[in-house]
């Protein structure tokens, strides 16, 4: 350890290494994709947003990433969801949790990005502590295509992913 070290952040987002083309949604974090119709929360789990995917994260803390390639079109200052908008006008909206924006932003890192800002799939957005969080809420974060614009777009089956598996077909 060098003698600056100890002014380091210990929770810097991680550096984006991964490369997805541009028709790719992806995995936010590692965790565990699970089958959006079980959720707690009607909205999502009746797909009344949209299709989707869920997620079941650590409870640590998780730096959840630009789940595609394209331009942060939605960021609430709470850090609980974010949306991407690809390049083919698809739009992708990632909720970390239900009813989270109760928190009013505690247990959210929001990393250096901005709302209009070009992402890449991978590139941190917020870091969730879901220690935290899990104390008073349903931690599932959900990915849904809220406008899928003329594409069809099907997900893989629940199981294990890793940040930058693709999650769609």
């Amino acid at each position: 350890m060098g003698l600056f070290d100890i002014f380091k952040s210990r929770n810097e987002a991680p550096v984006n290494t991964i490369h997805a083309e541009d028709d790719a949604i992806i995995a936010p974090a590692d965790g565990e994709l699970i089958d959006i119709t079980t959720v707690s929360d009607p909205v999502f789990a009746q797909k009344m947003m949209g299709d989707g995917v869920a997620f079941a994260f650590p409870k640590e803390k998780v730096t959840i990433c630009a789940p595609a390639n394209g331009t942060l079109s939605v960021l609430f200052p709470t850090g609980h969801a974010f949306g991407v908008t690809m390049a083919d006008g698809v739009e992708v909206l990632v909720h970390i949790g239900i009813e989270t924006v109760n928190a009013k932003g505690d247990g959210f890192q929001l990393h250096a990005k901005k709302q209009g800002d070009a992402v890449r799939a991978g590139d941190p957005i917020v870091t969730a502590d879901f220690a935290r969080l899990s104390e008073v809420y349903d931690t599932s974060t959900m990915l849904i295509v809220t406008d899928p614009k003329d594409r069809k777009i099907e997900f893989v089956k629940p199981g294990a992913v890793k940040l930058g598996d693709k999650v769609n077909l």
